[in-house]
């Protein structure tokens, strides 16, 4: 066990993993991170399932049966993911039931193609809510203006949410809205509040990337030095955002009738930069009541050589906000650059779910 990860925990931040994989699963890979790596949670996109079904023959076995069924590819998809995640599910319980349901949580994606359509998206998480069927089960649900009611309606069913794809601050503000809305909705139809759960994925290094790329263009002095610094002052500026709305009497009425806290999420926090520091969007965004979901190399790293130096956000917020701000005085928009990052975020994960049917396809011809 690493002394690193130790004092990461110690700190308040949970450790989640962001990667599935039959082959993880299979071949015990994902056992031995949870029994020594501190891993209480994973998460799973579409990305990550077109990459695991084109790994190894694990799937063969249940691909094969599925063509012999007749099962269409679409819904193909679904059984072999599904499959996966509810494996995981039960791994993790044992973390599920020692938290009391606060951690131990497994995700899956409703379908990217529905992420602007409100009644799709309900229905495909209700699908996978009642497919999985396991009660630690996180439903991702994009965070585009569609989605938001998609995920209060979600919650008011009492199906658990991870609130997925956030960039802005002002979306973070309207996710953290459409939360305590679903849980008011759950308490006004006599639901167990506190069986419900719910975090806000809020996305870290893609800040990053599409803002030091318009930094690159720029070339100036002032502009270089503003590199690598978007992503962090964003996902600083998103927890003060957290602990403003846990302030708040609204949310003090739904804690007081068994609601929990939605939790802040950093996602997106593999470095991408070869020129910086590997574990930085874990070791720079350490505060109570946060999950960090990062890849195995990622977590790996940080075990090795992370430097875990306390609590690194509270008494950031000046500073993150001057970020911000001299990026707008340098031409950068902050408006356009999340947006873009909105929009090529439900790009990728709408190509990797057709990559997902085109190798399924050619593993299994007649799906």
């Amino acid at each position: 066990m690493s002394e690193n990860l130790d004092r990461l925990v110690a700190e308040g931040v949970a450790i989640w993993l962001d990667d599935l994989s039959r082959e993880h699963l299979a071949g015990g890979g994902l056992a031995r991170l949870i029994g020594d790596q501190r891993v209480v949670g994973i998460t799973s996109n579409p990305t990550i399932f077109a990459k695991a079904l084109t790994s190894g023959a694990r799937y063969n076995e249940q691909t094969a049966d599925l063509a012999r069924r007749g099962i269409q590819v679409e819904e193909a998809v679904r059984l072999l993911t599904a499959y996966d995640v509810r494996w995981a599910c039960d791994l993790l319980r044992p973390s599920f039931d020692v938290t009391d349901g606060v951690d131990g949580r497994v995700s899956i994606e409703v379908d990217p193609r529905v992420a602007r359509d409100t009644e799709a998206t309900i229905a495909e998480a209700r699908a996978l809510w009642w497919l999985v069927d396991r009660p630690n089960l996180f439903v991702k649900i994009p965070a585009t203006v569609e989605g938001l009611g998609a995920i209060s309606t979600a919650l008011a069913e009492g199906i658990s949410i991870n609130v997925t794809l956030i960039f802005s601050l002002d979306r973070y503000a309207q996710v953290i809205d459409a939360f305590m809305d679903g849980m008011e909705r759950a308490y006004a139809a006599g639901r167990d509040l506190s069986k419900i759960a719910s975090v806000a994925s809020f996305f870290v290094s893609r800040v990053d990337t599409e803002v030091d790329g318009r930094l690159d263009k720029l070339g100036s002095e002032q502009a270089l030095a503003l590199r690598g610094r978007a992503g962090i002052a964003n996902a600083r500026l998103a927890y003060r955002q957290f602990e403003q709305a846990r302030a708040t009497e609204r949310w003090h009425a739904l804690a007081a009738r068994g609601a929990r806290t939605q939790r802040p999420l950093w996602a997106s926090t593999g470095v991408k930069d070869p020129a910086y520091d590997d574990t930085r969007y874990v070791v720079e965004l350490v505060a109570p009541d946060v999950v960090n979901t990062m890849p195995e190399q990622t977590l790996r790293a940080v075990a090795d050589h992370g430097r875990v130096r306390g609590d690194t956000i509270h008494g950031t917020y000046p500073a993150g906000q001057q970020v911000l701000d001299e990026l707008a005085a340098l031409g950068i928009p902050y408006d356009d650059v999340v947006r873009v990052l909105e929009d090529e975020g439900i790009g990728k994960f709408t190509a990797s779910w057709q990559e997902l049917y085109r190798t399924l396809r050619a593993q299994v011809p007649g799906t």
